[in-house]
């Protein structure tokens, strides 16, 4: 039992019919003991809430220092001397193969963030147990996530660059209209859904000369569409309580019966990015052959140093970060109105 002890004053001549009162400070510090000895401090830091997402819909590389760009060779093959059936006995030129080399630049931009922390606050950190600095390098690294989200989804304006969302290259059509006389998935049943989808992945394939290793294997969607699609339930014949629309679409897909794992994940910048302010899907080989962004210097501290001017210890962190290549556009599609 914590005991508390006051202060009384009494007035000289308190034996005769003088009044007794308590000390008002003592009283004041004696409470503000108490309610310190009787708090529970919770040591975990509520950090904001966010998310990222680019290391999983894109291949990062990273390494190759502070350069300016980077780049991505190509090779365009041809044949001269006739068409591919007309050879053999029946003519007597050889035709000669060809290669013609072209190069793709990307730009890389800068990432850079400052901290300063206050000599007083590192020696406060030791009273409170909390670093005030590693707080400060925390945020910093939540920047540098956002500004990579941001980087592969939509780029950076500024610089003028595009991400996987909004590259104006990139074929874009609507998808089709269902029974119900809507385009939007939540409209539609699960064969139509599949349609939509089977119908991207099929659209793409073809563009891509019919090459296997073009076959879209990654698709993206909104939340609310994505949430739909698994909250849904189908009714199966020998499937004890149903299966959801994205495990039927998963399973049921024409990727899936050519040999590709087909991925199906939420995107919130897919809201409203589609024409006209509707929700876009978007599908691509999410492969560094098809797709990629180069990370030429992660996140670094590059430089500490005191300041005596302002009492603390200042630190730079710096990276250098390439803008979304995408090296095949045949398998790069946009359907918009789910």
């Amino acid at each position: 039992m914590v005991k508390k002890s006051y202060n009384i004053a009494v007035s000289p001549n308190f034996g005769g019919g003088g009044i007794m009162t308590y000390d008002a400070a003592a009283v004041s510090s004696g409470l503000a003991f108490l309610e310190s000895e009787l708090e529970k401090k919770d040591p975990l830091l509520r950090e904001p809430l966010t998310a990222f997402n680019y290391p999983r819909d894109i291949v990062v590389e990273s390494g190759g220092g502070w350069v300016e760009a980077t780049s991505a060779m190509n090779v365009d093959i041809s044949m001269t001397g006739g068409e591919a059936d007309a050879v053999g006995g029946v003519q007597n030129n050889i035709r000669r193969i060809q290669a013609d080399f072209s190069k793709d630049l990307y730009k890389v931009l800068p990432y850079e963030a400052a901290m300063s922390v206050k000599i007083q606050d590192q020696l406060r950190g030791a009273v409170t147990g909390r670093s005030i600095e590693q707080v400060y390098e925390d945020g910093i690294r939540l920047d540098y996530n956002k500004y990579l989200d941001i980087n592969t989804y939509l780029g950076q304006t500024k610089y003028g660059t595009t991400g996987i969302v909004n590259d104006a290259t990139v074929v874009a059509a609507s998808v089709a209209t269902g029974a119900a006389s809507s385009t939007l998935w939540k409209n539609k049943t699960a064969q139509e859904i599949l349609n939509d989808v089977n119908t991207m992945i099929v659209t793409g394939w073809a563009a891509a000369q019919y090459d296997n290793a073009a076959i879209i294997n990654h698709i993206l969607i909104p939340p609310a569409q994505y949430s739909y699609i698994n909250q849904a339930i189908l009714s199966v014949t020998g499937v004890n309580g149903g299966i959801s629309i994205l495990n039927y679409l998963l399973n049921n897909n024409i990727a899936k019966n050519k040999g590709v794992d087909l991925f199906i994940g939420e995107c919130r910048f897919l809201i409203g990015a589609g024409a006209g302010g509707t929700d876009r899907m978007i599908g691509y080989v999410n492969d560094r052959r098809f797709l990629g962004m180069d990370l030429p210097v992660p996140l670094s501290r590059i430089m500490t140093q005191p300041n005596v001017m302002s009492g603390s210890y200042d630190s730079l962190y710096m990276g250098n970060i390439g803008q979304v290549k995408v090296h095949y556009y045949e398998p790069v599609r946009y359907y918009d109105g789910i």
